[in-house]
């Protein structure tokens, strides 16, 4: 994928620009009641249970992670509150980039123009972007497609709402599983994984691996 340039580039938001923070969140929550090997094993648990959560119709996100919190607790032997739940949720707002963001965007933005497609509610998703540090072209979420990735419905919407296919974007994300394996199916041909340590790299769906998002204006030669 030697300087493809689309006429859009797609990305992931949280974890990927965002700085996606539920693992602190869970510390936050249970740090003291477990051990680390439990606490590392609860973390898995939390973030395994979201994305199950995900999978069937589109529900709001504050159950997604009720929800998912839940079973967490209840696999690990732990009390379930919900203003645990409803802490966790509430804090999503309020995180910022990855340090490496507002600069590598602002790079790229100047001359291709940037989207996002999100498992966000509409109520959280701007406060997240304005921490960006680079403006976007338009902004969708899961609320808005009535489907959370890796549905293809979420990618699906977005073709139709930017009038485009598969071929004439470049999708950039830090997950195979929300982002990169549903784009491989869907023909996504131009992909950027975002190796921030979240998954194993995974050849088979074709993709250029940057280290983080100051490698993007490389990958579409600026």
């Amino acid at each position: 994928m030697a300087h493809f340039r689309p006429k859009y580039i797609t990305f992931d938001c949280y974890g990927t620009l965002t700085n996606f923070q539920m693992a602190e969140a869970a510390r936050d929550l249970y740090g003291e009641q477990l051990d680390e090997a439990r606490m590392v094993e609860f973390i898995k648990n939390f973030a395994a249970y979201r994305l199950d959560e995900i999978l069937g119709d589109w529900k709001p996100y504050k159950e997604v992670v009720h929800n998912s919190l839940e079973r967490a607790c209840k696999r690990n032997g732990i009390i379930f509150r919900e203003e645990a739940a409803r802490m966790v949720y509430e804090r999503v707002p309020t995180w910022g980039p990855h340090a490496d963001v507002p600069a590598g965007l602002s790079k790229v933005a100047k001359e291709i123009p940037l989207v996002i497609l999100s498992n966000a509610m509409n109520v959280q998703i701007m406060s997240n972007v304005e921490k960006l540090g680079a403006p976007f072209y338009a902004v969708y979420t899961a609320e808005q497609a009535n489907a959370y990735k890796p549905r293809f419905q979420a990618f699906e919407y977005m073709f139709d709402m930017l009038g485009c296919g598969p071929e004439d974007i470049l999708h950039c994300s830090s997950s195979f599983r929300y982002d990169l394996m549903s784009a491989h199916d869907l023909g996504i041909k131009n992909k950027v994984w975002v190796n921030r340590g979240h998954e194993p790299a995974n050849p088979y769906y074709g993709y250029v691996e940057i280290p983080d998002i100051s490698g993007l204006p490389g990958v579409v030669g600026l």
